[in-house]
């Protein structure tokens, strides 16, 4: 009996425990908060290295008729997300980048914007199978999360409207 390799595709050194593995969520929303596009990767990724994927993997906007919106008009981030070649990459896509920069003091009102990405993550992991991963497997652990997305999309809808 051979001992099996612990931890699996997308799990890396822990920024906060070098000792033990794991992974982290990598999210995009609208300004309401709802989850528009959630990357899996390893705990040591930079959150930089994910921003076009995730403009990237946002899905056509539905709603008005004629041809669906792809591209939102801006993208806000904090520190992590900052990057030259990056920028240049959302202008060349005509999405406006609000992004703080590195040993500059915080955009003002940022903290407000930046609840909206946090209360996202928090409802993502109310989920208690997608707070800490236990699948080996990224593509299950992914299926996860896209269920948990579709449900918080869901009970957001089946909110009712008071007025």
């Amino acid at each position: 009996m051979s001992a099996r390799k612990k931890g699996g595709a997308d799990t890396g050194p822990s920024p906060v425990d070098r000792r033990k593995t794991g992974s982290k969520h990598h999210l995009i929303c609208d300004g309401r908060g709802t989850p528009l596009k959630v990357i899996t990767t390893a705990a040591n990724v930079n959150d930089v290295t994910q921003t076009l994927a995730l403009v990237d993997g946002i899905p056509p906007v539905a709603g008005r008729p004629g041809r669906p919106r792809r591209r939102r008009e801006a993208l806000l981030g904090d520190k992590g997300y900052d990057s030259d070649p990056n920028r240049e990459e959302l202008r060349k896509r005509l999405i406006l980048p609000v992004i703080s920069r590195k040993g500059a003091p915080d955009i003002k009102g940022m903290g407000k914007l930046r609840y909206v990405v946090e209360q996202t993550f928090a409802l993502l992991h109310q989920f208690k199978r997608l707070a800490v991963r236990w699948e080996r497997r990224t593509e299950l652990h992914d299926a996860f999360v896209s269920l948990a997305c579709g449900l918080i999309c869901w009970r957001r809808l089946q909110k009712p409207k008071n007025g």
